[in-house]
């Protein structure tokens, strides 16, 4: 398929880096902090307390499920409070988890395909996550980041990706939108009326009869391959 891109978004977790090795090293470090600060809190909640205390604080509260900086103070909060932790240790323990949230590791790939696509395209970061592009590294690389969090809602909402457009001053049909989730990032974006593209690293079955990824690959290279062929 042949068709004209003048811009790219890009999502970040599981398209640029496996976010589930980020996930596990965060519940060690944090635990890890806890017993040297505050050893309270970290025998009340060990790693899977701390778990499913996040989990309850997200399901408690969905109208911030775009925010997902806010929800992890939250549940830092809570386990400090209902451990009898010191409050005062809520901004340095959300600093050791920030911290280890950016610390990424990018599929073998990635880093080097992002650089030939930014190399063709002005390139946007559109994620539902937190992942600082500063301090990963790679904001040179990006024209703009546009978060879930800034933006007040989350994909696969239309507004996040028309919002995306408008900051690369593109119209929606001359945007590619690229990432590796069946919904919120290929179906979302088609529904808001971008191209679409699916890194489907894991060689899974397309579940949806009623559209199609405009492109599909199973590295972010294959996309590099393709802009540079067209």
């Amino acid at each position: 398929m042949s068709f004209t891109v003048r811009a790219i978004t890009l999502d970040l977790d599981d398209t640029l880096w496996p976010f589930a090795p980020i996930g596990e090293r965060i519940e060690r470090v944090l635990d890890a902090w806890m017993r040297m600060h505050s050893p309270a809190t970290a025998a009340a909640f060990p790693p899977e307390a701390m778990r499913a205390l996040r989990e309850r604080v997200w399901q408690q509260n969905p109208q911030l499920a775009h925010d997902l900086s806010a929800l992890r103070r939250m549940t830092l909060e809570a386990a400090l409070r209902d451990s009898g932790g010191d409050l005062a240790l809520l901004d340095a323990a959300y600093d050791a988890f920030y911290a280890e949230r950016n610390r990424v590791e990018f599929y073998p790939d990635a880093r080097e395909a992002l650089e030939r696509i930014a190399r063709r395209v002005p390139v946007a970061a559109v994620s539902n996550g937190n992942a600082d592009l500063d301090a990963i590294g790679i904001r040179h690389l990006f024209a703009l980041q546009l978060h879930s969090r800034e933006h007040g809602a989350a994909k696969p909402e239309a507004s996040i990706f028309l919002a995306a457009c408008a900051g690369l001053r593109c119209a929606p049909g001359e945007v590619l939108h690229v990432g590796d989730h069946v919904d919120a990032d290929v179906r979302g974006a088609s529904l808001a009326g971008l191209r679409s593209c699916w890194i489907n690293r894991v060689e899974a079955m397309w579940p949806h009869d009623d559209l199609a990824p405009d492109l599909h690959f199973d590295t972010l290279a294959g996309l590099a391959d393709w802009l540079e062929a067209h």
